[in-house]
């Protein structure tokens, strides 16, 4: 697997040094991989636009339900 670069944790991480964070690197200026950190080895490789709408999209539906 190529170098990822830094990890950051999501801030909805719970703070600790668990594994249970959502983790994000920029890999190009346009290419994103997210990770969960209790499996590192499985990323997902998106872009900008559709993990910028896939946020949207979840924020919104928490902000229905609540």
């Amino acid at each position: 697997m190529p170098q990822t670069g830094y990890w950051q944790k999501s801030t909805f991480s719970d703070g600790g040094d668990g594994n249970t964070c959502v983790e994000l690197a920029a890999t190009s200026p346009t290419t994103l991989r997210l990770r969960e950190s209790e499996t590192p080895h499985t990323q997902l490789t998106t872009t900008h636009a559709p993990l910028t709408h896939l946020i949207r999209e979840l924020k919104s539906a928490r902000s229905h339900n609540t």
